[in-house]
């Protein structure tokens, strides 16, 4: 009887499923039915000698206009000599430009219209192709989560741009030159952008670049308190630290509340783009971002939808090459941390006690500031610095152990892959969580202190007897595909692997 039951329930689970995946499917057809078009008309710039501002208009035809905005602050230092050149003011025109491309996706996820007209500036063909595949990729989550299926990168949208004039190429060619070599190379203090998001891997870069002497200035996207309070942290004297205020269109949140498509998108490509804008108004020659090789990992197994793919090795290569190749002359765009894992990043933080009373990384609590200690991202920070941290130490940050929180089992087993989908989460890989609680377990056994209920449960898995029988095999790892240039990935390379990394284990 029992059976029939659980049967004929698991047949009601998997027909509500099959309603919702027709919904979403249903819904994104019918959207782009209704509305066929949607188009980027331009840009306004408003520059005072302290700050520029920008305003997008985006519009899907017969539903809505857009009015989202950026505002900028400015090198006063660089105002007061004369400002930009010609070639200097190009660039920033294409920045600007290029920041609308990727602002736009947010507006057209709404209703996913099959054309999209580029009226704000010029397209060859390789730069569609090359916003389609980021817009693909970008919205991996978003299709996965709304249950729209087989949508193809070649039929996700038309894009019609003016294309640019041969006049145009040839300046392109010409600011090209000695403007951006393929292997940059830091001289002795230069000055480099770091976007700080307040937690622990932007700290881990400020210091790193600490130690390499650079002249570190901070990057933030609508300020608040951890952010702040990281850059403190870090040295970092308020005039280094760069605040730009990104503001989201009224009607586009209200039509989400609505009930019309809404989901992830990449941000960290925004994050790109915008950094470019802010380094080139105040000079500087690199920015330095904190994505790690396990950003790489798809978030559903066997598949490339991918929670962090504009934090991933692929597109920080694209993003490179579309700077170079069309925004020549913009800074080196890279990841400090692209060679590590999550676990040597951890590793490394642990010792960077300053940040632990600050750092924060729960997108959940992030609007208070805190951590919320009910999300994956407060379980994931806590299994990865376990093995480097205390019980008590822990439970510091968070105000109570989290293994003692039974409630989280289901987010542990998709955290470890004893569940298939990992959270739409910025968190590591499955491997290295294991990693960190085989290890985290063995040294309470060790010191005779009992489980937490999370880890005697972890403990009876097949998960852990299969990272027992691995052991450490990430404080040795360094990934070679990376930009980092050199001296920088020697730094990388001496403090955060091998002998420096085991030893920060307890």
């Amino acid at each position: 009887m029992e059976e029939s039951k659980e049967l004929h329930t698991q047949a009601g689970e998997n027909d509500a499923v099959q309603r919702q995946a027709m919904r979403g499917a249903e819904q994104y057809r019918a959207l782009r039915k209704t509305y066929p078009e949607f188009i980027y008309h331009g840009f306004t710039a408003e520059e005072t000698d302290k700050e520029l501002k920008v305003t997008y208009l985006f519009e899907i035809s017969g539903l809505a206009k857009f009015y989202p905005g950026w505002i900028f602050p400015k090198d006063v230092c660089m105002a007061a000599h004369g400002g930009r050149k010609e070639q200097k003011q190009r660039l920033l025109k294409e920045m600007l430009f290029s920041l609308g491309l990727v602002e736009l996706v947010s507006y057209w996820k709404l209703t996913c219209s099959p054309r999209v007209v580029i009226k704000a500036g010029k397209l060859n063909e390789e730069q569609i192709a090359w916003w389609k595949r980021l817009y693909f990729h970008g919205l991996g989550e978003f299709f996965y989560i709304n249950q729209i299926t087989g949508v193809q990168a070649e039929d996700l949208m038309e894009m019609a741009a003016k294309p640019p004039l041969p006049e145009d190429e040839k300046i392109r060619e010409e600011d090209r030159r000695d403007t951006q070599p393929k292997n940059f190379l830091p001289e002795p203090g230069c000055r480099v952008l770091v976007p700080i998001g307040g937690g622990k891997d932007s700290a881990v870069t400020l210091e790193l670049l600490k130690e390499a002497k650079a002249d570190r200035w901070g990057y933030v996207i609508n300020s608040r308190g951890a952010t702040i309070e990281t850059a403190k942290a870090a040295g970092l004297l308020a005039g280094k630290v760069l605040s730009a205020v990104r503001t989201l269109d009224k009607t586009m949140l209200e039509l989400n509340r609505k009930g019309f498509l809404n989901g992830h998108t990449p941000f960290s490509a925004v994050v790109a783009f915008s950094s470019l804008v802010m380094a080139e108004l105040y000079g500087m020659s690199c920015i330095a971002l904190s994505n790690e090789s396990s950003a790489n990992e798809s978030t559903i197994q066997g598949s490339t939808v991918n929670h962090q793919y504009s934090k991933s090795f692929q597109f920080e290569k694209d993003f490179y090459e579309y700077s170079r190749t069309f925004l020549p002359g913009s800074a080196y765009y890279f990841s400090m941390l692209r060679p590590l894992s999550e676990f040597q990043i951890a590793g490394y933080f642990s010792s960077c006690k300053a940040y632990h009373d600050i750092f924060r990384s729960c997108n959940v609590g992030s609007k208070a500031d805190a951590w919320c200690g009910h999300c994956p991202k407060c379980l994931f920070v806590a299994a990865i610095l376990s093995p480097f941290l205390s019980q008590e130490e822990l439970r510091k940050i968070w105000g109570k152990n989290l293994f003692e929180d039974e409630s989280l089992l289901g987010i542990l087993e998709q955290l470890t892959g004893i569940q298939e989908e990992k959270p739409f989460e910025c968190v590591g890989s499955r491997s290295e969580v294991n990693t960190a609680l085989y290890l985290t377990v063995s040294r309470l056994e060790r010191e005779g202190i009992p489980l937490p209920a999370l880890l005697a449960c972890y403990r009876t898995t097949p998960k852990f007897e299969e990272a027992k029988k691995s052991g450490d095999v990430f404080s040795d790892y360094f990934d070679e595909e990376n930009l980092v240039p050199e001296p920088w990935k020697t730094l990388v390379r001496c403090r955060c692997a091998g002998e420096e990394a085991r030893k920060r284990i307890r």
